[in-house]
């Protein structure tokens, strides 16, 4: 292990942590890798004990609400990240899938900060927005500052890194914006195309940015950005989503869907070594081609190999995430609330019905040894924290992300509802090399001997 005076704990092998990424400069020589647990002091835990993993729910599939695994005031807290104009009336940014990242830079933290932002005048991020914006700092709590992007669009918004509205800039043999990432129009919705859940990545030198076209675009799915400079740009469009997503299309989304636009959402990178694949809404992933610029053809996409529940509900934000040498697969599920027979009330994963109430908008979790699988049992990771990813600070601690669902559920409520879609992050906490579970930094875990 390697470590430099400000304590940032640099890895020997050049591993993207999972989804989030190993960022760098666009002067870092080399990958740097995130801090593995093993090469941590006790894999930061305090030495020779680890916090308890909680005894599984009965039966498979029910949700755990307890307020230990929320984020709450003393494990998490809200990103101060610099404001747009769009943001000065609300005092925050507006921010759905929030995706935080920590990178070494030179021996130095850098903390990259994106996710699904909404246009002025629109009180969500569809049926369209303006595309990704991208946040830098040099310490978890600030100052954040938008990525500056004036150097390469003087008259933009700044920190603005790709938009449907930079379709003007193809050139031959660039493309920026595909045509069906384009804006266009309808009777029922006007304007329409929308960037959904982008995160950010460093990989054998290059920038990427893997992102999703939302619901109200002419094709829905994911696609990938390469930067030609540093983590400002500028980005073009890798070859394979020149015509469409990735994958193929399948029947799927709302009804107001285009037959045959639809394909896997909320695409991510994973990446060891020298090889990387794509992780695809919400068991499928595939392989990079060497050159990045698409994934390896294949009749079928393989599926991760799970654990699912009976019956399995709908699954979004699908994550991979290494730690302590274990595989992590984590999704957001949206925990419904019901009766049961003795009148009290049952959380649970449970698919789509009458009598049942969206809730909380959960991460839910698995382990195993390989990143194809076989998962274990999942188990909930954090309440309200769904569509997230987890990152190691530069002290070895463990974060996820959260944003705090406005769509449904417990959030929605008017009277939590100015409080909803934040950039937040929540610290984490690791069982150890044997009970190899993540979870919100609860209040009273208990501990085991290491």
């Amino acid at each position: 292990m390697t470590g430099s005076d400000n304590g940032l704990y640099v890895g020997r092998r050049s591993v993207l942590a999972g989804v989030a990424g190993l960022l760098g400069a666009a002067a870092l020589p080399a990958a740097a890798a995130h801090a593995d647990p093993k090469e941590l002091p006790n894999g930061g835990a305090p030495k020779g004990r680890y916090p308890s993993n909680w005894p599984e729910l009965q039966p498979y599939g029910l949700a755990d609400t307890r307020v230990d695994l929320w984020p709450r005031d003393d494990n998490s807290f809200i990103l101060p990240l610099e404001l747009r104009p769009r943001d000065e009336e609300l005092g925050r940014v507006w921010m759905r899938d929030t995706y935080v990242n920590c990178f070494d830079v030179g021996g130095r933290p850098v903390y990259v900060a994106t996710g699904t932002t909404r246009v002025p005048g629109l009180e969500a991020a569809a049926p369209w927005n303006d595309g990704i914006f991208v946040w830098t700092a040099t310490s978890l709590h600030g100052p954040w500052k938008l990525a500056d992007t004036t150097g390469i669009r003087p008259d933009a918004e700044k920190g603005k890194v790709w938009s449907p509205e930079f379709a003007g800039e193809n050139r031959p043999g660039r493309t920026v914006v595909a045509p069906w990432q384009e804006y266009w129009y309808d009777d029922q919705f006007g304007k329409r195309g929308n960037a959904w859940a982008p995160e950010v990545h460093y990989f054998r030198g290059k920038w990427y940015i893997v992102a999703c076209m939302g619901d109200h675009s002419q094709k829905v799915g994911s696609f990938m950005l390469v930067s030609e400079g540093g983590v400002e740009g500028p980005y073009r469009l890798v070859q394979g989503n020149y015509d469409k997503p990735f994958g193929d299309s399948f029947i799927g989304g709302p009804a107001f869907i285009k037959p045959g636009a639809y394909h896997h959402i909320d695409g991510g990178l994973y990446s060891e070594g020298d090889e990387a694949w794509l992780v695809l809404h919400n068991n499928l992933y595939a392989k990079f081609r060497d050159d990045m610029e698409d994934i390896i053809p294949t009749t079928n996409l393989p599926k991760f190999q799970q654990t699912p529940y009976t019956p399995e509900p709908y699954l979004e934000g699908a994550y991979v995430f290494k730690y302590g040498g274990k595989y992590y697969l984590i999704h957001a599920a949206w925990d419904r609330s019901s009766v049961n027979a003795d009148g009290s009330t049952r959380y649970a994963y449970d698919t789509a019905a009458a009598g049942r109430v969206q809730y909380q908008y959960d991460a839910i979790i698995a382990v195993a040894d390989s990143f194809e699988g076989p998962y274990s049992k999942r188990w909930t990771l954090g309440v309200g924290a769904g569509h997230n990813n987890i990152f190691v600070d530069r002290s070895g601690q463990l974060w996820a992300t959260f944003f705090r669902n406005p769509n449904f559920g417990y959030w929605a409520d008017p009277s939590r509802i100015g409080d909803a879609a934040v950039p937040g992050v929540v610290r984490l906490e690791w069982t150890g090399p044997e009970g190899n579970r993540l979870y919100v930094a609860r209040r009273n875990p208990g501990h085991s001997k290491d």
